[in-house]
């Protein structure tokens, strides 16, 4: 099948599961503990959006020309991609931290004020999803991941 033939996209593939595998050991020396759900989790060190969208626009530049109009969009893609990660996802983990806490505080509340936990002691409240978004060096971080994982490529293995 043709589309297995599509290099751009294997790259970017690739820089995906690359980005969210590194993830795992990049936390552990940060935080000397293994969390194995980064390997699924949106947000985090490297971002492997960033990697797959800069991955994939160089490598469209190597294979059309970095003066293509192809390129051009890859390139745009990538940084709408890319602005969209560290600034609105960003935001919205925030909102949803915030959110969490509010929660929190309120159900705390409640419980003093009103026996709250007579009615329900067992009730678990799902928090919101607070990994969503990306810092500006996370961005950068999975930009430069996925730009060298291509540029490895065309370089040194086609």
């Amino acid at each position: 099948m043709a589309i297995f033939q599509n290099v751009p996209l294997i790259l970017a593939l690739f820089s995906i599961l690359f980005a969210q595998f590194i993830k795992v050991p990049i936390h552990f020396l940060l935080e000397k503990q293994i969390n194995w759900s980064l390997l699924t989790s949106t947000g985090g060190m490297p971002s492997s959006h960033s990697a797959a969208v800069t991955s994939l626009a160089t490598a469209v530049g190597f294979e059309t020309g970095f003066d293509s109009p192809i390129f051009a969009v890859a390139a745009m893609f990538a940084i709408i991609v890319m602005y969209d990660a560290s600034g609105v996802r960003y935001q919205a983990g925030q909102h949803a931290a915030m959110l969490n806490k509010i929660r929190q505080e309120l159900t705390a509340f409640f419980h003093e004020i009103k026996h709250w936990t007579e009615k329900n002691e067992n009730e678990k409240h799902e928090e919101l999803k607070t990994l969503l978004g990306h810092k500006p060096n996370e961005v950068l971080s999975g930009a430069l991941t996925g730009i060298l994982i291509s540029v490895i490529f065309y370089t040194f293995i086609q």
